[in-house]
């Protein structure tokens, strides 16, 4: 019967497995979360422990090292913002240069050309013939018909290449050459007398202004030489004058002289007069500058006055002599009371520690009693150290 019940156990578990498919295997996803939180539990665990991290927030020295590195990195971008900003002035400077010196190439070549133009190309020397020019010499003669449609190819009176006018063409460029030649003849002719006129002209100038130049040269000798004569008279009158001067200063410095000297010999200085010296405010001072010394009442009061301060002063010292006694006697009987109350505070202070001790070895007694029965009686289940693990075991 047992065996039978144990059968129907097992094949009613197994059908409960198959109805409700509890044999299943655990769900992957499942396992990573529930992995996931157990490493997060670990990780929190660590972070909540350590001391150092709880206590300073973060971690300093990788703080540190980011902040050092974000300079270095700011301090690398501003020296190549340096260098950028230095190498692009130099190029804009020498771009200004280069620009510069194009401006002024270009700017040579168009005055050389103008003047090239101004110089060689005026029209007063050009030689060509100019058909449609109205003022020429000759004038090329109007054809009254156009061969080539008048006669047409095949009237063989007009070939292509035939020149039917080559005479009168070369007759008429030969009166043309001539005309050329005399007209550059007469343009050289004309260009010497220029020539010759301006050397005339130049030289007429130059005589007139060498001409000129002498006769200011003249004039200014002449009006240097009158200065110079002026200069010397109002320079021997100067002279005269500065000596005139000169004489009646030392005539009036003599007399000065002798005033000061007549002055001085008659002053209170040298006479030595005593009331020079009173003082013209207050007549118990005297004046230094003027002072000649004292006089034997002025030095006899002085004495005696010295005589009654020497007798004041010795009974001042005898005075001290004897208070400094009296405080001696003081002293001593002071010191004598003082030695008595330390004496009294001595046996006091013996009676007061034997007080204390005996009181401290009572409370030592009655401490100890008090331990004892709390060490017997009230503290009899000590904790152990299993006690304390299961503290700070999760962060939560």
């Amino acid at each position: 019967m047992v065996k039978d019940s144990a059968s129907i156990d097992a094949s009613f578990h197994l059908s409960l497995l198959q109805m409700y498919k509890l044999d299943l295997a655990p769900d992957p996803k499942e396992i990573a979360a529930i992995e996931a939180r157990k490493n997060r539990e670990k990780e929190r665990q660590c972070r909540f422990f350590n001391v150092q991290n709880r206590i300073m927030g973060v971690d300093v020295e990788a703080l540190n090292s980011q902040v050092e590195e974000r300079k270095i990195r700011e301090a690398v971008e501003r020296s190549n913002d340096m260098a950028y900003d230095t190498k692009h002035a130099h190029y804009d400077l020498v771009a200004q240069m280069l620009e510069k010196e194009e401006a002024e190439r270009a700017c040579r070549l168009s005055k050389r050309v103008q003047d090239f133009r101004e110089q060689r190309q005026q029209l007063k020397n050009e030689h060509e013939f100019d058909f449609c020019d109205p003022n020429q010499l000759y004038e090329l003669p109007a054809s009254y018909y156009d061969r080539e449609s008048y006669f047409g190819p095949a009237s063989m009176q007009y070939f292509l290449g035939e020149d039917l006018e080559r005479e009168s063409r070369l007759k008429m460029q030969q009166e043309q050459f001539r005309y050329n030649l005399d007209q550059q003849l007469q343009e050289q002719q004309a260009a010497r007398d220029e020539e010759a006129r301006a050397a005339l002209l130049s030289d007429q100038l130059r005589l007139a202004v060498d001409t000129r130049a002498a006769e200011l040269a003249r004039l200014e000798e002449s009006c240097k030489a009158a200065m110079r004569t002026a200069m010397a008279n109002a320079n021997k009158a100067q002279a005269a004058k500065q000596a005139l001067l000169q004489r009646l200063e030392q005539q009036q410095q003599q007399e000065a002289n002798l005033t000061e000297i007549k002055k001085q010999i008659t002053s209170d200085l040298l006479t030595e007069n005593p009331q020079a010296a009173q003082h013209p405010h207050a007549p118990h001072r005297v004046l230094p500058y003027c002072w000649k010394g004292m006089t034997p009442e002025q030095r006899a009061a002085i004495r005696k006055t010295q005589e009654i301060q020497r007798q004041e002063k010795k009974e001042q010292r005898q005075a001290e002599k004897s208070m400094e006694a009296e405080w001696g006697r003081q002293t001593i009987n002071l010191a004598e009371a003082a030695l008595e109350l330390e004496e009294q505070e001595k046996e006091l202070c013996a009676e007061f520690r034997r007080g204390l001790g005996s009181f401290n070895q009572e409370l030592a007694r009655e401490q100890q009693t008090q331990q004892n029965y709390l060490n017997s009686i009230i503290y009899t289940n000590q904790p152990t150290a299993q006690y304390f693990l299961q503290f700070n075991t999760t962060s939560r």
